[in-house]
């Protein structure tokens, strides 16, 4: 995902060691909110300055990284 390539070696450690830990979990929405509007359906989980936006697929709790970046860009 070319968003992720753009961040720092250390939010990508960051990032990634979260997303294996929200994997993990039985509901990953319990440490996400609901985003609203243009992406409704979609879910974030903050990690620092950076956001997550995910999509959960339910039948196997996946969950599709949509988009990562920072929290001033995310949601343009």
């Amino acid at each position: 995902m070319k968003s992720f390539k753009k961040l720092d070696t250390a939010e990508q450690r960051r990032v990634s060691k979260f997303l294996r830990e929200v994997g993990a979990l039985e509901d990953p929405r319990l440490r996400g909110k609901a985003l609203t509007a243009n992406k409704s359906g979609l879910w974030r989980w903050r990690v620092g300055d950076y956001r997550i936006i995910a999509d959960i697929v339910d039948a196997r709790v996946v969950v599709v990284v949509v988009d990562v970046g920072h929290r001033s860009k995310i949601y343009d």
